[in-house]
């Protein structure tokens, strides 16, 4: 269908649209008519990326004097496919003739199409493999010698042939490209697609790739740099991106890491020693050009970018390498003080805890490295790698840690601990020294892109309270709003359950959670509902540990057995391998009509990703309120910051972050309209309006006061009650007020009415 809002006409690819959906679109223009950020909660299965993908797209078709590029910004692979998939349906709906370039990218393990290279078990172990072949020293060699004597990688090679008749010689036709489609286009080509991806990002109008490619700085400079100021950046699924952001700036170090970082430095001196020996003139050329101060980056081949300075661009130093690490043995000199500096700083038995400032105070004094020499460990590192023509990166990750960690402790005084913890709180008798530079200001990483991009759209299905965001990413939106979900039935069913059968109340609390009483009516929960609800039930843990420690309770109350009677158990685990075939049994056993029950963790990546839609997910049941590990010292430094910079209260953010986590777990339920399921929370505490108060309002709004209070026989009651109302037949579209369908034609009346009130 085809519609305007104000002077744009905007293409969307179904012949009806939501009335959340319009009003989302709406919403979303003004923002990008202000050119400012905007903040949406859309709820969870109202097409929300259908819809920001529409908008979008006929925003920049209606404004061909503006060149608009739409960065879109995903979690993880699986939905930057789902996306390009849905930008590959509305492409097919747009007028033809239509111009559109749109790609996906991602990493060299999910591009790479050489068998030698991505056969490789990790994607650092991809990458270094790539530069093995394709380094520009590599190349040069390989030119030199008779062919076949020194390895190359055929794809790369032809695409640079290719390359060689300029930008414009290798140019994807216009289209929506996933990674298949890329991976497919080299093969038939025989170019490489990780680089023609990499090349055709300043070409397209669409680029959807990973947030980590805009918001850490590593990876932001050598991916994003080209990026004009007119694009309007999309981070989906936004709930947790002051985490994301957090983690960027981050740092941990292991004596692992420094046993390693000591062996690199060793052959690091042994490769000095050979090319004093034979190609002193590479040495002293490096040392002449940090001298001149000129930047090692810049005009590097494209296949020589390593990963960026872990500074944010404004805060990097432009000025020359400190006189006394410009020589290679005595930066390495430098390096190996260090290294001993914080072996030294694990060799403790009490947690500490200190600024950046008092730490670079204390390496001054004792190691003899001031805070300058620090904030160029990393360039100087770059530099040294590049001179002493080192490909295998991955096995000197161990010294890029530790030049990471300096540079960001030499950068920033604000905003940053360092804590140092001697073991596992929660494993006190097994040592695990850990050194931590932990960031707590979310609003750093993502400044830059704010105040780089005109327009950025924060959406996710779960931002309740919305005002929190704006707080603590420290921006002004000029759009923030929270959309409601239109139904013509009631088909999604909250309760709030506060004590079983027995009347005894149920928590996750640390003083009730290994009560006998509350894993008993946990069990009798599940028991009674796999016994009334067909098809799929998930059921989401506060964490792994208790999961574990209540699966086990359960088998010894047998338990376990009964719920077999009636449904097979599947259950994730931290290994990625086996919780996915546990997912496809899983939705095999729902397939055949056995049923199951699914056992996941919030906060997990089954909380985050994996959607169970239909008949694979009837019911969901948090079992309580999934809190953070609330005496870990990073949280409490970081609650801690949040108090004194933003005036945000402990017990606030942490209720804030634990309620988020629970919305997100429940909303995996429902994956549209046509769907519908029901949401237990499992804890006398959801029925706190402290805590209820902060579920996003899609949520509330089927939140029923006489579902507030239940106990299991009231529950299993109620959950009869509406399957059996789900099983009658129902009118998909609404009537009057009440249309949860709007055709072209409501559109049209709907824009004269508003026309004839102006």
């Amino acid at each position: 269908m085809r519609f305007q809002i104000d002077d744009v006409t905007v293409y969307f690819p179904y012949e009806h649209i939501y009335p959340e959906q319009y009003e989302y679109m709406v919403e979303m223009k003004r923002a990008l008519d202000a050119r400012g950020h905007c903040l949406l909660e859309m709820p969870t299965g109202t097409g929300k990326t259908v819809a920001l993908l529409s908008l979008i797209v006929s925003y920049v078709l209606a404004k061909p004097q503006q060149p608009l590029k739409l960065l879109y910004c995903t979690r993880t692979v699986h939905e930057m496919e789902k996306t390009l998939a849905e930008l590959r349906f509305l492409y097919d709906h747009l007028p033809s003739g239509t111009r559109l370039l749109a790609l996906g990218l991602s990493s060299r393990k999910n591009l790479c199409v050489n068998p030698s290279v991505v056969s490789a078990s990790s994607r650092d172990s991809v990458d270094s493999s790539c530069r093995r072949l394709t380094a520009s020293w590599v190349r040069a060699r390989a030119a030199e010698a008779p062919p076949g004597t020194v390895p190359s990688c055929s794809f790369f090679e032809s695409y640079d042939r290719a390359s060689s008749g300029g930008p414009e010689a290798v140019l994807l036709p216009p289209g929506v490209y996933t990674l298949q489609d890329l991976r497919a286009f080299g093969k038939e080509r025989g170019w490489c697609p990780y680089f023609l991806a990499r090349h055709m990002v300043n070409y397209a109008n669409v680029v959807v790739y990973s947030y980590q490619y805009l918001l850490d700085p590593k990876v932001a400079e050598i991916i994003s740099r080209e990026m004009q100021r007119e694009c309007i950046v999309v981070f989906d699924e936004a709930h947790n991106i002051d985490n994301v952001c957090i983690e960027a700036l981050s740092v941990s170090v292991r004596r692992v890491t420094l046993d390693g970082a000591t062996r690199n430095l060793t052959r690091m001196t042994q490769e000095i020693d050979r090319f004093k020996a034979t190609d002193a003139g590479r040495l002293r050329a490096e040392y002449n050009r940090l001298v001149e101060g000129l930047a090692q980056r810049g005009n590097l081949p494209i296949t020589d970018a390593w990963l960026a300075n872990p500074a944010l661009p404004d805060d990097i130093l432009k000025e020359a390498v400190p006189g006394n690490i410009r020589k290679a043995e005595h930066f390495l000199s430098v390096l190996r003080r260090l290294v001993q500096y914080l072996k030294g700083r694990l060799d403790t038995e009490n947690v500490e805890t200190e600024s950046p400032i008092g730490f670079v105070a204390s390496l001054n004094s004792q190691a003899g490295i001031d805070q300058k020499m620090l904030k160029f460990c990393y360039d100087r590192l770059h530099s040294l790698m590049m001179t002493l023509e080192i490909t295998d990166t991955d096995e000197f990750l161990p010294v890029q840690t530790v030049c990471d960690f300096a540079t960001l402790v030499g950068t920033y005084s604000k905003g940053f601990s360092i804590i140092i913890e001697p073991f596992d709180e929660r494993m006190p008798n097994i040592p695990d020294p850990v050194l931590q530079l932990s960031c707590h200001d979310a609003s750093l990483a993502i400044k830059p892109v704010f105040d780089r991009f005109q327009s950025v759209i924060i959406t996710s299905g779960t931002l309740s309270p919305i005002d929190l965001y704006p707080r603590l990413l420290n921006f002004h939106p000029v759009i923030s709003r929270s959309f409601q979900m239109s139904l013509t039935r009631d088909c999604i069913c909250p309760m709030v359950l506060t004590r079983g059968s027995d009347q005894l109340p149920v928590s996750t609390k640390y003083d009730m959670r290994s009560d006998p009483g509350v894993v008993r009516n946990y069990g009798r929960l599940l028991l009674e509902m796999v016994g009334a609800v067909p098809d799929g039930i998930v059921c989401f843990f506060v964490s792994y540990s208790y999961m574990d420690s209540i699966i086990n309770s359960w088998n010894e109350m047998g338990i376990l057995q009964d719920i077999m009677q009636h449904k097979l158990i599947f259950i994730e685990t931290q290994d990625v391998v086996e919780t996915t075939l546990a997912l496809d049994n899983y939705r095999r056993a729902c397939d055949c009509g056995r049923g199951a029950v699914f056992f996941s963790v919030a906060r997990g990546k089954v909380a985050e990703g994996i959607d169970f839609d239909r008949h694979y997910g009837r019911l969901v049941i948090m079992f309580g309120i999934p809190f953070q590990y609330t005496l870990s010292r990073i949280l409490r430094a970081r609650l801690e910051y949040l108090r004194e910079t933003f005036q945000i209260k402990e017990g606030d953010f942490l209720t804030f972050d634990a309620v988020r986590q629970a919305a997100q777990c429940v909303g995996r339920v429902i994956r549209s309209k046509a769907d519908y399921g029901m949401m237990i929370f499992a804890d006398k505490r959801y029925s706190r309006q402290d805590k209820r108060s902060k579920l996003p309002g899609w949520i509330l709004s089927h939140l029923r006061d006489a579902h507030l209070n239940l106990s299991t026989d009231m529950a299993l009651h109620i959950a009869r009650e509406f399957l059996r109302r789900m099983a009658q037949p129902y009118d998909k579209a609404g009537v009057g007020h009440q249309k949860t369908l709007l055709s072209q034609e409501d559109l049209k009346k709907m824009s004269e009415d508003s026309g004839s009130m102006v």
